[in-house]
């Protein structure tokens, strides 16, 4: 608990400077992706699938990286970018002395880069937006307040375990606590937002609730196919980057597109 504690206040004050800080947004949110990545990466690999680890991760890196300069691409540039993308990939596999399990190689490499670096990545676009660091913030708060209101439920009142076979520790008490913890936490938070009227706000908070413990259950399936208790041992007492992350990979896009989509 102690080690859990001291991860989470260096993080807590890393995500506040990004929160704040553009520049270092779009700093922090590259580094996490690229560890995440590797850790994903690594965890694929104990299955003896081997991946294009390298490319993958100067692949996924671009991508944050070109969202924080704000390039402009077009749908025809987007598709170019694509193709020749899958085409690299291809004349990667044709260099291997040896052919081994290529579709699932260039599968799970590919699924990788959506899963973490394109997902993870719209925390940069929600914090280009106007009132940005206030909804990076808003949006942190909630989905996190969800994973520790679970932990903390979890622990003290968990006894219906929610779903066995993908995470065993798991409760449906501790799952409740967590919506609860995190539907009150973005209700103080929402009163300093502004540009967002209350019942929408009312209405993302229930989304984040309901999807922030999705984007931990399918990060915990990653593992349990991998058969690995943490993606990694970056943060002592908390695992790796993509533990701390998971939930945000799902909570970021579905913010970002109500946002500029739904509304």
């Amino acid at each position: 608990m102690i080690k859990r504690l001291i991860s989470s206040l260096v993080l807590g004050l890393i995500v506040l400077g990004a929160v704040i800080y553009y520049p270092m947004c779009g700093v922090v949110v590259s580094f996490f992706i690229i560890i995440a990545l590797y850790e994903f990466f690594y965890m694929v690999e104990k299955k003896g699938v081997r991946l294009f680890r390298p490319f993958g991760i100067f692949v996924g890196a671009l991508i944050p990286i070109t969202i924080y300069f704000r390039f402009s691409i077009g749908e025809g540039g987007q598709f170019l970018f694509v193709v020749i993308g899958l085409f690299l990939f291809f004349l990667l596999e044709l260099t291997k002395k040896k052919t081994h399990q290529p579709i699932l190689s260039i599968s799970a490499t590919v699924f990788g880069i959506i899963y973490i670096s394109w997902c993870f990545s719209f925390l940069i676009r929600i914090r280009q937006l106007p009132e940005g660091a206030l909804l990076i913030g808003f949006l942190v708060l909630v989905t996190k307040s969800s994973d520790i209101g679970a932990y903390l439920w979890g622990k003290r009142f968990g006894k219906t375990l929610l779903l066995e076979r993908v995470s065993p520790k798991k409760s449906l008490e501790g799952a409740v606590g967590g919506v609860f913890t995190s539907i009150v936490v973005g209700i103080i938070f929402s009163l300093f937002i502004k540009s967002v009227g209350f019942w929408e706000k009312f209405f993302l908070i229930i989304i984040i609730a309901m999807i922030a413990p999705l984007g931990d259950l399918f990060e915990s399936l990653i593992k349990r196919d991998c058969q690995v208790k943490d993606s990694g041992k970056i943060l002592p007492g908390m695992g790796g980057v993509l533990d701390v992350i998971d939930s945000l990979i799902f909570t970021a896009p579905t913010f970002f597109l109500y946002l500029t989509m739904m509304r």
